[in-house]
């Protein structure tokens, strides 16, 4: 009799939040160690590789993969990592450490439906803050804060300010906040662009 194959598990995998989506070698090594032959990557809209581990080792290959400078998130209905644009002009001038921090504090989060949330570090936009759930467009010293971006379907449209001129402290007030009254008042599976039409923008930062 042939014995039940193990259950297997989605991970979400990519190298962290920095300057741009990229893995190095030792990195793609790691993945690969994980990988039978003919098993696929597969590659996200949202900067992540989804992979398939036996439920039984997931958590110690959670462990190497951040041995190896390899950030994990859970698959289905949370907060989705950070989506950054490519940090052109330096660190600490993109607002590398805000958007750092950020990703810290909301990525991974239980909602109703996956919920994309995606920074800039300046008015070009190349993060696309603007098509997704959330975005956050570094303005000089300060923050400014979009919601309601859909970048499919034939109703797609940009998101609106929500607020601007926020402090660090501030924007990682606002953004958690935003995520809370979704995750209570959301409907199960309601995508956040419906969730926001249904109660208006005003009791999102009431």
């Amino acid at each position: 009799m042939n014995e039940s194959k193990e259950k297997m598990v989605k991970l979400a995998v990519n190298g962290g939040i920095s300057f741009g989506a990229k893995l190095n070698a030792r990195q793609l090594t790691v993945i690969a160690e994980h990988m039978n032959e003919g098993d696929e990557l597969e590659l996200t809209t949202f900067q992540q590789l989804y992979i398939e581990v036996p439920e039984s080792k997931a958590e110690a290959v959670k462990e190497t993969f951040k041995e190896a400078g390899l950030s994990c998130y859970p698959v289905g209905n949370f907060v989705k990592s950070l989506r950054t644009c490519n940090f052109c002009k330096g660190e600490e001038e993109e607002g590398m450490p805000v958007a750092k921090e950020l990703n810290h504090r909301i990525a991974g989060k239980a909602v109703p439906f996956t919920l994309k949330v995606a920074y800039t570090g300046c008015p070009v936009g190349c993060g696309e803050p603007l098509l997704s759930d959330l975005g956050i467009m570094k303005m000089k010293d300060h923050y400014s804060l979009y919601a309601g971006g859909k970048a499919k379907g034939k109703d797609a449209e940009v998101g609106s300010l929500l607020v601007e001129n926020l402090t660090p402290e501030e924007l990682y007030e606002t953004v958690e906040k935003i995520i809370d009254v979704y995750s209570q008042m959301g409907k199960k599976r309601e995508t956040f662009y419906k969730f926001l039409k249904r109660i208006g923008r005003d009791q999102l930062i009431s």
